[in-house]
């Protein structure tokens, strides 16, 4: 994957320059989300956030499906990516994350996280989304993002 750098949105983000994923963006300052994923987001037309990747053997679990933990995973990367316009160059943390287990994907599958910013302002910031696998629901989840500034 080549990968350029910009920035975009929450902190500093890269470009994929080529592939699948081409014309996306991903955090490349998370070792723990870079050794998962990677996970890629984007901005759509509406101005929200599409976040992806695509589901492979090493993100399955001993069944054969997707890992739970991986779900999870990609749910807080999405969170951070469904609130990049409220977080704009903040730090944050995740002070909460639940979710709800819908389906199950398999290797090659298509998953996509959509979202939205339930309430923003201030430190905290509430967020919601479902994740789908190859268009079907496999997680839907809530989480609360704490805001904090850099020093």
């Amino acid at each position: 994957m080549t990968e350029a750098k910009t920035e975009y949105g929450y902190g500093n983000a890269v470009e994929c320059t080529d592939g699948e994923f081409a014309g996306w963006y991903h955090w490349n300052h998370d070792p723990f989300e870079t050794q998962s994923g990677p996970f890629f987001m984007r901005r759509e037309e509406d101005g929200s956030y599409l976040s992806a990747f695509r589901a492979e053997d090493r993100h399955m679990n001993g069944a054969g499906f997707l890992h739970g933990g991986c779900l999870m995973t990609f749910a807080d990367f999405s969170l951070f990516a469904i609130a990049t316009d409220e977080l704009g160059s903040d730090n944050a943390v995740t002070m909460n994350l639940s979710s709800d287990f819908l389906g199950a994907a398999g290797p090659g599958a298509l998953m996509e996280a959509r979202g939205e910013v339930t309430r923003g302002g201030g430190k905290t910031i509430f967020v919601r989304g479902v994740i789908t696998a190859d268009g079907d629901p496999a997680l839907s989840f809530t989480g609360i993002i704490r805001r904090f500034k850099k020093t």
